[in-house]
């Protein structure tokens, strides 16, 4: 089944996969844009708006992606009023996810956008607060952007960058390989897990990949992620050990794309599964386009992926992409479970008869 499902491999020169959640305002450079505007603008909030700005500004971490979205809307809703700009084409990324963003404010005031910016961004900075255990913890680990545990012969993947909602870089698709690679060649491992911190599954690519890039070294850039997603995708064909997703919240495009090349997947009731490709003028990526009408059928499969249909957890379970749904409170114990009991059966049978199983 590897060498077929390497076959239908589909690459966009873009490196595509969930891009329409996120927003491409760039670090501090890009925050600056926020203080260009005078303090005798904004009425009775004028000076907590103001205070408001410079907060953003020394905040260490930066926000996620979605979150960047939100502050930018906010910002031009207080200082300009509702949208009035023409919607941006259809391959302006950027310009398109942060006119959705302001636009979908309707016609709020300007003044509830300004107390809703303060609140948005006072609960930013009251957030950041790192521990002495998360400077320097007892397992320190070669990776940056993911966390691999070992135990009990399960070796766990947790993508670990929850304030951008775990979206994938360039590193992190590095990683996960070596990570995979590792996990492979490990006999102790029985069984591997990938997980997400916080709140989100994976939001699919950073668009932090696609920013700063010179025109002449776009062609470069597309071969160099064309390659990088083929060692992704075939480290998901190739490994040769039962494979478990565990969805603890929304996932988006590339994380979606791959599940069907996991042997299962648990998700919390609260997750959601989103492949907006067509919507960014993308095609799908992780074999996707040849696994999804297997497992839910051509109409079931185009609605998603041609027609950006974001699905639930239980019409995912449905659909044949979740294994099983489990209630969010409980959802870690019980794909614990799980694990454990994969786990603890003979590792030549149970890789033999997941080979099997993929090959069908």
């Amino acid at each position: 089944m590897a060498s077929a499902l390497r076959q239908c491999l589909r690459f966009s020169p873009a490196f595509a996969g969930g891009l329409s959640t996120r927003c491409l305002l760039n670090s501090r450079v890009r925050r600056t844009q926020f203080v260009h505007v005078g303090r005798t603008a904004f009425g009775a909030r004028d000076a907590e708006f103001e205070a408001a700005k410079e907060r953003l500004n020394t905040l260490q971490e930066e926000p996620d992606n979605n979150v960047k979205l939100q502050i930018y809307a906010l910002f031009k809703q207080a200082t300009k009023g509702a949208c009035n700009t023409p919607k941006p084409g259809a391959f302006d990324f950027v310009g398109r996810a942060k006119w959705q963003a302001w636009s979908g404010l309707g016609d709020i005031s300007q003044d509830e956008a300004q107390k809703q910016y303060i609140d948005l961004i006072n609960g930013l900075a009251g957030e950041e607060a790192p521990t002495e255990t998360e400077q320097g913890g007892e397992e320190a680990s070669a990776f940056k952007e993911i966390k691999v545990t070992k135990e009990n012969k399960v070796y766990s993947i947790l993508l670990n960058r929850p304030a951008k909602k775990n979206a994938i870089t360039w590193l992190m698709y590095d990683e996960i390989v070596q990570a995979l690679d590792q996990a492979r060649m490990d006999d102790s491992v029985t069984v591997a897990v990938i997980t997400g911190a916080g709140d989100y599954y994976c939001s699919g690519n950073d668009l932090g990949n696609f920013m700063n890039i010179d025109p002449e070294d776009m062609p470069k850039m597309a071969r160099d992620g064309r390659e990088l997603l083929r060692r992704f995708v075939t480290a998901f064909i190739d490994f040769p050990k039962p494979l478990i997703g565990a969805v603890n919240g929304p996932a988006v495009g590339v994380s979606v794309t791959v599940l069907g090349l996991f042997d299962a997947v648990y998700a919390t009731d609260k997750a959601t599964f989103n492949t907006p490709f067509t919507e960014l003028g993308q095609s799908a990526e992780g074999c996707s386009s040849y696994i999804f009408p297997k497992l839910m059928g051509n109409a079931k499969a185009n609605e998603m992926l041609l027609f950006n249909r974001k699905v639930t957890a239980h019409e995912a379970c449905e659909r044949g992409l979740v294994t099983e749904v489990f209630p969010h409170d409980s959802f870690q114990k019980e794909v614990q479970a799980k694990v454990d009991y994969v786990a603890q059966l003979p590792p030549q049978v149970g890789t033999y008869m997941f080979w099997v199983l993929r090959c069908l």
